[in-house]
């Protein structure tokens, strides 16, 4: 998705990868940072204006909400791993021959547009309206033509998905689901508070404030969700389809004066503060196993596809050189733990 658009097609796929579309961002209040590399990732490098560029929105929203530097650091250091997730993969492409040709970038574009019900010219002004310009829009759908080829080429033939898994799943889903519901479908910005987050119950408060009015302004709940919500980032915050006799309190409350597509006072809670949006109501039926038997495959083969594909991109990180340098050295998480600036940091990875 861009800022509410689908790429048809492929969309589903990229996402089943956990294809990330760059964040985007400016310099440190107490630290200029000067251009230079970031990080080397095998012959390639990612230059500190890269980084910076990319969380340019994100950041300076979260400083006016009173973020602390170690929220800002995280963000940057997400953002690098981006890139360094970007270049590992460009070296892919490269090797196997799979760049994605103008023809297919304008093909795609032209698809989403179309599916939009816009004109190439309405799309281009909105992705600009959004803070991206069209070089780096179609920069973005070309990066993701590539990850998809590299995927099917290197990794979907060898994922297999058997009846027993689409048995599960449908277990899972509605196993124990009445035949009939009423349900909610809820999306949700968290902002956490504690000592974990380094975050006071004020500025918690703070940042989701902002980001309701962000939403209030005209700006798309999922787009704002995606990023700075601590809850379904990747989703957008879409937390699916919720029984209504089975939601919280609190929840219930906080949504149930709402039209779809409203959007809910601040909460306050123990744990954090939050902005939710009922996107819709509706008596559900509960489906039968033939009925979503086909999306379950392609659910259950996505999903496995996700986990190859993570699991190649860790292998492809231990086989290759790289050196986060300077302020990203130490801001660099630690892989699998989310390690911030002043902790223990392994920033650099060499085949042995």
């Amino acid at each position: 998705m861009v800022s509410g658009i689908e790429v048809p097609g492929i969309a589903r796929q990229l996402a089943a990868l956990g294809a990330v579309f760059l964040l985007a961002i400016g310099a440190r209040a107490t630290e200029q940072l000067v251009d230079g590399i970031a990080a080397q990732v095998g012959t390639r490098i990612v230059l500190v204006s890269e980084v910076l560029k990319a969380v340019q929105g994100p950041e300076a929203a979260m400083r006016k909400a009173g973020a602390t530097e170690q929220d800002v650091a995280k963000l940057r250091a997400e953002a690098l791993e981006h890139l360094i997730e970007a270049r590992l993969v460009e070296s892919v492409v490269a090797r196997l021959e799979v760049t994605a040709k103008e023809e297919e970038i304008d093909n795609t574009i032209k698809q989403i547009a179309e599916m939009n019900g816009l004109t190439l010219e309405q799309l281009y002004a909105s992705v600009v309206f959004h803070g991206m310009s069209r070089e780096d829009y179609r920069k973005q759908i070309k990066q993701d033509l590539e990850r998809r080829n590299v995927v099917n080429a290197l990794l979907a033939p060898d994922v297999k998905v058997e009846e027993r898994d689409i048995r599960a799943l449908y277990d899972a889903q509605f196993g124990s689901q009445p035949k009939v519901a009423n349900v909610v479908r809820v999306r949700q910005i968290l902002i956490a508070l504690g000592k974990d987050t380094g975050r006071t119950p004020e500025q918690a408060c703070a940042m989701a404030t902002a980001a309701r009015l962000r939403v209030l302004g005209g700006e798309k709940f999922e787009e704002v969700a995606k990023q700075i919500s601590e809850v379904a980032p990747k989703d957008g915050g879409d937390l699916g389809w919720l029984p209504a006799d089975q939601l919280a309190d609190w929840m219930h409350e906080a949504i149930d004066h709402l039209e779809p597509g409203g959007v809910s006072d601040l909460l306050v809670q123990p744990f954090g503060c939050s902005v939710l949006q009922l996107v819709e109501r509706k008596q559900m039926e509960k489906p039968t196993y033939e009925k979503v038997h086909d999306a379950l495959k392609e659910e259950a083969f996505n999903h496995k596809l996700e986990e190859r594909y993570r699991k190649w991109l860790d292998e492809l990180r231990q086989k290759t050189y790289i050196d986060r340098r300077g302020y990203f050295a130490d801001a660099a998480p630690k892989l699998g733990t989310g390690a911030l600036p002043g902790e223990e940091d392994e920033s650099k990875t060499e085949t042995p």
